[in-house]
């Protein structure tokens, strides 16, 4: 309904269903789908229907709730129990909106609000408000929305929270057309010091002038997140983003606003953050790459063809050449989102494409071949493909290496 009335794509239809009960449903041939509470597959279209139902919270975090179905469950009811007013409204089947709780206005305003005081039941729906407010750029949050979500954070209940659904709203949200304003409102309500602190420590870090015009770190990576989003990229480079500066928060202060050896500090605090929010390996394992590698890869416009396959080894580009381009694209991202050079070209990604596919190209079978056939043996032969590699690398970039 919300993406009908804004004019954008919706994706599938969900009813709610009114005076039934789930014997009903299962006596006229749906299929029992819901673990928590009845919802039901239609036996031909396979489209949900939920009966309307109601809850009430015995427990802290999302888990702690009772829910209430039956026959004099009325949609307002149903309805009442929604996040967002934007979120609260339904059509009946011959078209008439029904919007008890203001959402058609919420929408001509651009404000996300929720509905009542059963928001503050389910610390999910913090999340929920960043991501929506990451999909909504244009839109505001309602300062009394904020506030509650302020005396939520205070009371605990973000703590309660289990790490996969922090993951799932987290990595949604990055996924949406800003994903700086989920780091925005989290950070604006004390969710984000509970849930990733390690990110929001690096807000008020600053950095030097000549390389950061923006100077703060945490304004930086705001920027480093969008310029993802206008790049395109794919989750796992966005959680590279997100993460790959974790280590200036930790620069000692005798040296700011220097970060030498930041990239190291970030692997370590980036380790402890994935584990605790269980973040998929794939995502993991390229945000440590970037996170130890991405001032390797700025600086090397300046490596010779040794440097660049010593580069390429490190980050196991011959068996992973998908994921050194995701990092490529990560450093891009890294090197854009700075005020003032959102629109400057990075050179060195085409650069160490050429320089890769130019190492790839070599046929290391037929390179050890010659190399027993001279007589050389174990790492010898390691040594004649590595001096291969570095002699096409050479040929290959227009400076000769």
């Amino acid at each position: 309904m919300r993406d009908r009335l804004l004019g954008r794509p919706s994706g599938d239809r969900d009813w709610v269903v009114v005076g039934a009960t789930p014997e009903a449903m299962g006596a006229a041939g749906y299929l029992p789908v819901g673990r928590d509470f009845p919802v039901f597959l239609h036996p031909r279209t396979h489209e949900e229907y939920a009966l309307a139902r109601t809850e009430r919270k015995t427990g802290p975090g999302y888990h702690g709730f009772v829910f209430r179905t039956g026959p004099e469950v009325t949609l307002e009811d149903d309805l009442s129990r929604r996040d967002l007013t934007i979120n609260a409204m339904a059509q009946d089947a011959d078209g008439t909106l029904v919007d008890p709780w203001g959402g058609q206005a919420d929408l001509a305003a651009r404000v996300l609000r929720h509905v009542g005081p059963a928001f503050a039941e389910d610390p999910v729906r913090i999340l929920r408000l960043a991501r929506f407010a990451a999909r909504f750029a244009d839109f505001s949050v309602a300062p009394e929305t904020l506030a509650l979500c302020r005396t939520m954070v205070e009371a605990g209940e973000v703590d309660a929270l289990v790490p996969e659904r922090v993951w799932q709203e987290l990595a949604r949200g990055l996924m949406e057309a800003r994903p700086s304003r989920m780091i925005e409102v989290l950070r604006d309500c004390g969710a984000l010091a509970r849930l990733l602190p390690e990110v929001d420590a690096m807000f008020g870090v600053p950095q030097r002038a000549d390389y950061h015009p923006e100077i703060d770190t945490g304004v930086h990576l705001m920027m480093v997140l969008d310029m993802a989003e206008r790049l395109g990229t794919a989750l796992p480079v966005r959680f590279a983003c997100l993460a790959h500066d974790l280590g200036k928060a930790t620069t000692p202060a005798d040296i700011l606003p220097r970060h030498l050896g930041h990239e190291g500090r970030s692997v370590k605090l980036l380790g402890p953050l994935a584990a605790r929010l269980r973040v998929p390996v794939e995502c993991r394992e390229l945000a440590e790459l970037v996170a130890r590698e991405h001032g390797n890869l700025h600086a090397s416009a300046g490596f010779g063809a040794e440097a660049l396959v010593r580069l390429f080894d490190r980050c196991d580009a011959w068996r992973r050449p998908e994921r050194f381009e995701q990092a490529l694209q990560a450093c891009e991202c890294d090197a854009r989102g700075r005020l003032g050079f959102e629109n400057r070209p990075y050179p060195q990604a085409d650069r160490l494409r050429t320089a890769l596919a130019a190492a790839r190209a070599v046929d290391s079978g037929a390179v050890s071949a010659e190399a027993l056939a001279r007589g050389l043996k174990g790492p010898a032969i390691g040594q004649a493909l590595q001096q291969a590699r570095i002699a096409a690398v050479a040929a290959a970039l227009p400076e000769g290496g």
